[in-house]
C-alpha cells in the first residue's frame, strides 16, 4: 500500500491539494492500480506475438485532396495568407501568449 506520503507527492507533482478525505481515497485507490499492474507485469509475455493492430484493416485514411463544394469558394494558400500579419512561407505564426510558468 502506498503511504500518504507518497500520495502527498504524486498530488504535489500533479498540482493538486488534496483534503485528508481525498488522500485517504486516492491513497487506496492508486495502491490498487499498482497492484493491478504488479499482475500484469506477472504474466509470462514471451511467447506472445506483438500486436500492433487488431482490426485487419490495411488503411483506414483517405488519401488528402482538396475538394471544393458548391457552397464554398476554393483559393490558393497564398490569398489564404493575404490577411495574415505574420508568416513564414506558408506557415502562419503568432505571437507567445503562455507567460513563464514560475510567475
Amino acid at each position: 500500500m502506498l503511504t500518504k506520503d507518497e500520495v502527498l507527492k504524486v498530488a504535489k507533482l500533479a498540482r493538486l491539494n488534496l483534503t485528508e478525505a481525498e488522500l485517504e481515497k486516492y491513497q487506496k485507490q492508486l495502491s490498487d492500480v499498482l497492484v493491478l499492474f504488479k499482475k500484469i507485469d506477472e504474466i509470462d509475455l514471451n511467447n506472445v506475438a506483438e500486436t500492433s493492430q487488431v482490426t485487419g484493416l490495411d488503411s483506414v485514411f483517405s488519401e488528402d485532396e482538396v475538394k471544393c463544394k458548391e457552397s464554398q469558394t476554393c483559393c490558393t494558400t497564398d490569398e489564404l495568407l493575404s490577411g495574415v500579419p505574420i508568416k513564414d512561407d506558408s506557415a502562419i505564426k503568432v505571437p507567445k501568449v503562455i507567460g513563464d510558468s514560475n510567475a
